[in-house]
């Protein structure tokens, strides 16, 4: 008896254990079912903070420095209104007695009201992707785009998102070794924010710290953000050579290599990459080594080799240009079908890019290959007996799951249900449109296919090892080849192929979430219904409102405005889709030789590999990370050099100095400080941009002038004799 007392409670023992060992320090084992979810707090700072980033974000989209606005910001700036409501609102009873019966004020603000705030706040976070079809047709391409079938494409792609994730829900979110690690920031974060804080000698309260930030951060962006504007990017390196276009080269962080170029300004360092304080010190360092090697010294040969004809074309760029070294006027190669026309196309002569723009290119494709050979050399074993574990019908329950099996959860029909009433919405609108969206059906099933297939192996993927394979090239490769010289096609064809994944693996990421805080299945199900709905509405309301408000929007002239991340879009729609891969990429093309990159990244990790082997003792081999290194350029362009300068220098900081010697100061106010920095600075920008950019006040001197921020005239300049463009030196 006594034996099989002690089996019992050895089988208790393992249920209660956590398979991984972070999410066992991290996330709090218990549950209280009685806390109240779905509270009149919760709907109204959720669906305030769902509008407020939507607009935000897609506000910040447009701007020459972009601005992503994280979740955090919401998650923290929420937390004394929820405490002010609680204390402030009536307690009284509405319909008492009855089914109907609520009350505004059920109690104090609890976590899991928190926690439904924020998935809503990630719903308005996370990007509608599908924007930029819009904005590309009706800003680049000079095409009719109405708002129903423009509606229904942002729509149709992130529900399609959520309707893979529900399918996979079961493999990816209940299985112990599914851990998803990027959400045990925000789980350290809500506990920090929830659990009674004592206020240590010397130190403030994180709420008075984060409202201090924002008030500094509000205050100084008048700065960077109007007055003195060069702030931006400072390249002093360009003042040694002013008539130089070698030294501008050199020294130019919008539109070179950035040596010496620093940005003293938030929107500069977090523009792309996100915020610098939330990046380990070791993701950190790879992406440093990663942009030095690729930024000085991979570009600099290849310029000055003039591979690709490069010193006919600037160094840093992400246009599209003629031989001659001239911008390439994609308008007068596109027939009135809206396709390629063949005829316009050969008289014109080839689309050239930068070399740098190419290589960037090469990167993707080394980076893809990378990332499935680094799972499969160094976490292929582990991923395997996760696998099985997570699929098996021998499967331990852990503790979570166990806990979270009190509440009803979301039926698997439902999921059935939105998917087949999404395609088919889909389906109709491409037909029924095609002269808009020009995808046909079968384009729309076999983006559906590449999606459901690969949602669950890049699933488990990024839920082990935290990273995550883009599908972009892919698809852009397959319909570029299958039904070439349709720009809008191939744009729906990825958007609907690449991003619906990309879109389900956040879902995914926010079901882990609501897993580790318990909350009940179907109240995250309808946050994150209506979050998606609302920020859809609010991302395409305001992309139609400012292509009406702002002159020339997206205008490479129009210094504020410019666009990068719709510029690239673009581009990468005309050399797949509109002009195709075949012509390009194909054998006949000049750039084929790009295609090595995918070889180069598969063979990258095995050399670290055998050398990890070699030398087990040397751990600093472990933890070179090539899909990482290869891959640390993935956002230039549209992003520049004076982005990622800035991003490592204040990762350096954060990750590595602050963490090592002042690692107190750093658990309690690392990530407040990036929630304060970005709120304050998204405050501010908008307060300019009502008070004085909306009504065309401007400011001129040296320190602040919007047609070139950092003085670098020259670094934009071919250096190859005989190209002659306005405002370079003849050669």
């Amino acid at each position: 008896m006594a034996g099989a007392n002690e089996v019992q409670a050895m089988e208790i023992e393992d249920e209660e254990e956590c398979p991984v060992k972070q999410v066992d320090l991290t996330v709090l084992k218990t549950d209280d079912p009685t806390l109240p979810v779905l509270t009149f707090r919760m709907w109204v700072l959720g669906l305030g903070s769902c509008v407020l980033l939507s607009f935000v974000n897609q506000f910040f989209w447009y701007r020459t420095q972009p601005m992503f606005i994280s979740s955090i910001s919401a998650q923290i700036a929420v937390v004394p209104l929820g405490h002010l409501m609680a204390k402030k609102l009536t307690t009284r009873k509405f319909f008492e007695g009855t089914s109907w019966e609520f009350t505004m004020n059920p109690g104090p603000f609890n976590i899991k009201e928190h926690v439904l705030i924020t998935i809503f706040a990630n719903s308005g976070a996370g990007t509608v992707y599908a924007t930029h079809i819009l904005t590309a047709v009706k800003l680049y391409y000079k095409r009719k785009l109405t708002f129903v079938p423009a509606l229904f494409v942002m729509i149709t792609t992130q529900v399609l998102g959520f309707g893979w994730a529900g399918l996979f829900r079961k493999y990816l979110v209940e299985p112990g070794e599914m851990w998803w690690p990027s959400n045990l920031v925000q789980v350290s974060l809500f506990r920090a924010l929830h659990e009674k804080e004592k206020r240590l000698k010397g130190y403030t309260t994180r709420t008075q710290f984060f409202l201090l930030v924002i008030i500094c951060s509000f205050a100084y962006y008048v700065l960077p953000g109007y007055l003195f504007t060069m702030l931006t990017s400072f390249s002093w390196v360009c003042w040694l050579g002013s008539k130089s276009v070698l030294v501008q080269q050199l020294g130019s962080g919008l539109q070179g290599l950035g040596i010496g170029a620093v940005g003293f300004d938030w929107a500069t360092v977090s523009a792309y990459l996100g915020s610098p304080l939330a990046s380990p010190w070791f993701a950190t360092a790879n992406v440093a080594v990663g942009f030095s090697l690729i930024m000085y010294v991979m570009t600099p040969i290849c310029y000055w080799l003039n591979v690709y004809n490069a010193k006919n074309f600037p160094l840093y760029s992400n246009e599209l240009f003629t031989e001659k070294g001239e911008e390439y006027d994609i308008l007068k190669i596109i027939n009135s079908k809206f396709h390629l026309d063949r005829d316009a196309y050969a008289k014109f002569g080839p689309i050239h890019m930068s070399t740098f723009f190419s290589m960037t290119y090469g990167l993707g494709f080394a980076t893809l290959s990378a990332t499935v050979m680094h799972v499969l050399l160094f976490n292929g074993s582990d991923l395997w007996k996760q696998s099985k574990r997570a699929f098996g019908g021998r499967r331990k329950i852990d503790i979570h799951t166990r806990l979270m099996k009190k509440y009803k959860s979301v039926p698997t029909w439902w999921f059935y249900i939105i998917l087949v009433i999404n395609i088919a919405a889909i389906i109709f609108a491409c037909e029924h449109y095609n002269e808009s969206l020009q995808l046909p059906w079968w384009g729309v099933l076999l983006a559906c296919a590449i999606a459901f297939f690969f949602t669950l192996p890049i699933g488990i993927i990024s839920a082990t090892t935290n990273q995550q394979p883009g599908l972009n090239v892919i698809t852009e490769y397959i319909i570029g080849y299958m039904y070439p010289e349709r720009p809008v096609a191939n744009m729906c064809f990825k958007v609907y192929g690449y991003i619906s994944m990309a879109q389900a693996l956040t879902f995914l990421a926010d079901f882990k979430l609501g897993h580790y805080m318990k909350i009940p299945p179907r109240s995250m199900f309808m946050a994150q219904v209506v979050g998606t709905l609302v920020a859809v509405l609010v991302y395409l309301g305001t992309a139609w409102w400012m292509m009406e408000a702002i002159p020339n929007l997206c205008s490479q002239d129009n210094g504020p405005w410019k666009c990068p991340m719709d510029r690239v879009f673009f581009d990468a729609s005309v050399i797949w889709g509109l002009v195709g891969p075949r012509r390009i990429f194909g054998n006949l093309g000049e750039y084929g030789g790009v295609n090595w990159f995918f070889l180069g990244g598969a063979v990258a990790p095995l050399i670290v590999w055998i050398f990890h082997k070699a030398f087990p003792r040397k751990e600093w081999i472990s933890l070179i990370h090539m899909p990482v290194l290869l891959g640390a350029t993935s956002m230039m362009p549209p992003a520049s050099a004076v982005n990622y300068t800035s991003w490592i220098i204040v990762g350096f900081l954060s990750g590595y100095v602050l963490f090592r010697y002042r690692t107190e100061w750093w658990k309690r106010y690392n990530y407040v400080l990036s929630g304060g920095l970005d709120a304050g600075t998204a405050f501010m920008t908008l307060l300019i941009f009502f008070a004085l950019g909306y009504w065309d006040v401007g400011l001129t001197w040296w320190g602040s002038n919007s047609s070139n921020l950092e003085g670098c005239l020259l670094a934009s300049c071919p250096t190859a004799k005989g190209i002659i463009v306005d405002g370079c030196p003849v050669l």
